[in-house]
């Protein structure tokens, strides 16, 4: 009977997504209007293939489509693909394609390009973050113009989940296999807007796309994407109206404008987190008694409170929280200063160490995550100075290179999400460098099981290695904060942090008149 369930849910569940959630009370959203949603850092980079933070998400979203997306529940829908299903063995995956889309410049969406734009994700010389997160693809076919088959090297079970992976939006063919790098100034996607100008440190203005594949949106006519590296002048902006979204928001600026008339701030619980990365291949961090010691100064209350200012939960140096499916309540790590002095000795350190940590200045939490762990470290010897840099040079110059630095994360669809983003040895991001082959054998074996039991099983021994591994610190995980205008409709804040469903949004009559 099980399985029996398992299949249909397979073969119909994006059939049964596809039909549009209908309630009679509401109204239908007010079509036009111009929308003005803020950023705080620059959307730097605007290929589809090769975005990092959560601007340039943002912006590729409006422009691009995937073959699935997801709602705001986590859960799956179709985007380009209509349906898919999957063989008994969960090695090959059909999915069955919208027809009569097209690019913005007008060229037919057809199954060859999402050949073409998987296999650039694949190509190594793209260098797409997306290669080792939209599952293990050997070969993708075109069995004709609206039917593409993914054949995998192993089992896996999330593909349609991961086929909504933030760098897995469809380019055309033409561009994937001839000047794919066009992309990095120009946008040709089958997304709900089309770019009209891009200034990536100030502004970036999408219009309408008239021929999206559901004529019933966009609802706005036209969005602008506006940059506030000043976290203060954002909120005075919206307080002001010259904005009428921000769409990730700090706590201190989240409760300034919480409360006042016309303003209304969202909050969803998240796995979003700060973390401190260790280089597990450098010393002193090679050492996992360092990084234990480490690990064991940190109170965690504390740090909530401190970091999140009470707008979180509790970390414990894994990347899952309950927020996960598969989460497994390993023993809560506890400050213990006499047991970090105690391993530091033990590695040789007896008379404490000292190391640089740093911090990008965007969002600001890392650096608050910084000082708090340089203040509680020094009861047990270790002298933490911090270095804080802005943002665009942490990207260049430690992201991925350094040894001890801090990282900000969002919410992944899944804990294989997640670890194959950060943890794994073949990790897109692997910047811990942790490389663990116990650890790396549960995450592949877990990606291959449908049977939840033994997938809880695996994905709780793989936790379990990390907590006692410690390849980085995880001391709390942060609710996803927005706010908005009362007249702006449609919009939710997205435990994911990295989806916006601007799609969805519309401005009531009270909004301002924009020309």
């Amino acid at each position: 009977m099980l399985e029996m369930k398992r299949r249909f849910f397979l073969a119909g569940t994006a059939a049964i997504l596809a039909a549009p959630s209908m309630s009679f009370a509401q109204a239908a959203p007010t079509k036009g209007g111009t929308l003005k949603i803020s950023v705080d850092q620059a959307a730097s980079v605007i290929h589809p293939l090769l975005t990092r933070v959560n601007p340039e998400y943002l912006v590729t979203e409006l422009l691009y489509s995937n073959l699935t997306r997801l709602r705001v529940d986590m859960s799956v829908e179709p985007d380009l693909a209509e349906s898919w299903s999957a063989n008994d063995a969960l090695t090959e995956w059909t999915f069955k394609l919208r027809t009569g889309v097209t690019f913005h410049d007008g060229s037919a969406f057809t199954a060859k390009d999402v050949v073409a734009t998987f296999k650039a994700i694949l190509d190594p010389a793209t260098a797409s973050p997306g290669r080792n997160n939209v599952g293990p693809i050997a070969d993708i076919i075109a069995v004709d113009d609206a039917t593409v088959l993914f054949k995998l090297s192993g089992a896996y079970a999330d593909l349609p989940v991961s086929m909504a992976y933030t760098n897995a939006r469809i380019i055309p063919a033409a561009i994937a296999t001839g000047d794919l790098k066009s992309l990095s100034t120009k946008a040709v996607g089958t997304g709900p807007f089309k770019l009209t100008s891009y200034e990536p440190d100030r502004l970036i203005v999408v219009e309408r796309n008239e021929k999206y594949y559901d004529p019933a949106r966009p609802y706005l006519d036209r969005v602008e994407v506006h940059v506030f590296p000043d976290t203060s002048a954002e909120s005075s902006a919206l307080l002001s109206g010259d904005i009428d979204v921000i769409s990730t928001i700090q706590p201190p600026e989240f409760m300034r404008v919480d409360g006042n008339d016309g303003i209304t701030t969202l909050r969803t619980p998240s796995g979003q987190f700060c973390n401190i990365n260790f280089g597990c291949d450098t010393a002193p961090f090679n050492d996992p008694r360092v990084r234990k010691a480490i690990a064991l100064t940190v109170d965690r209350e504390a740090m909530v409170g401190f970091v999140t200012e009470g707008f979180g939960t509790i970390g414990n140096d894994t990347p899952l929280n309950p927020s996960y499916q598969f989460f497994s309540q390993v023993k809560q790590r506890e400050a213990n200063i006499e047991e970090a002095k105690k391993l530091l000795a033990e590695a040789g350190f007896p008379n404490g160490l000292e190391a640089t940590l740093i911090a990008s200045d965007r969002p600001a939490v890392r650096t608050q995550l910084a000082v708090a762990l340089r203040e509680m470290a020094k009861e047990a010897g270790i002298t933490i100075n911090v270095q804080t840099m802005p943002h665009a040079t942490y990207l260049e110059q430690v992201w991925k290179k350094g040894s001890f630095y801090v990282g900000f994360y969002n919410m992944q669809p899944t804990p294989d999400g997640i670890f194959k983003l950060l943890y794994t040895s073949d990790a897109a991001w692997n910047e811990t460098r942790w490389n663990n082959k116990a650890f790396d054998a549960l995450v592949a074996e877990a990606r291959g099981t449908t049977d939840e039991a033994k997938r809880t099983e695996l994905y709780t021994k793989a936790q379990e290695i990390m907590n006692e591994e410690v390849p980085s610190i995880i001391p709390s995980f942060f609710d996803v904060l927005a706010a908005k205008r009362s007249w702006v409709e449609g919009f939710e804040a997205h435990p994911r942090a990295s989806v916006f469903r601007l799609d969805y949004a519309s401005l009531t009559d009270k909004a301002p008149k924009r020309g």
